[in-house]
């Protein structure tokens, strides 16, 4: 398996990998899946042999990089790939000048997963787009 994670303009790609997991197998609605913070967002995508298989974007906010949008596509799963999407995007927002933590907004069942990638939840559980979830900071 030939996994590459890059920086990408192309945000169609990833737009059609987040439908397809967000809005068709979690129900996120459609309005609430695209919004005007990805104009300015920096978008990751991970390709498995050329193919699109996963995608995140950071969104820069003074000296927070907000991870947000993980996914990935089905084929994808239980191979390490939404691991090495956090820590490219931690990579990416370590090499930022001015950025001291990392933050995102993980859904309730992925706490641990997060965890795991050296993210401490905070704060209440609430409800986005349906999902529970919970805040999440990593210091860098």
């Amino acid at each position: 398996m030939s996994v590459e994670i890059t920086v990408t303009e192309d945000r169609e790609i990833c737009f059609r990998l987040r439908f397809e997991v967000f809005v068709d197998e979690q129900n996120v609605p459609v309005e609430e899946e695209i919004d005007a913070l990805d104009d300015a967002a920096t978008h990751l995508l991970a390709t498995q042999n050329g193919q699109p298989i996963g995608t995140a974007r950071i969104v820069f906010d003074g000296e927070t990089a907000k991870i947000g949008r993980v996914c990935v596509a089905k084929a994808g799963r239980g191979t390490g790939l939404g691991k090495a999407l956090i820590e490219k995007a931690v990579e990416i927002a370590e090499d930022t000048p001015g950025v001291t933590r990392a933050k995102l907004g993980a859904q309730v069942q992925a706490l641990g997963f997060y965890e795991k990638l050296g993210f401490a939840a905070f704060g209440p559980v609430y409800d986005d787009a349906g999902i529970d979830h919970r805040d999440m900071v990593l210091e860098l």
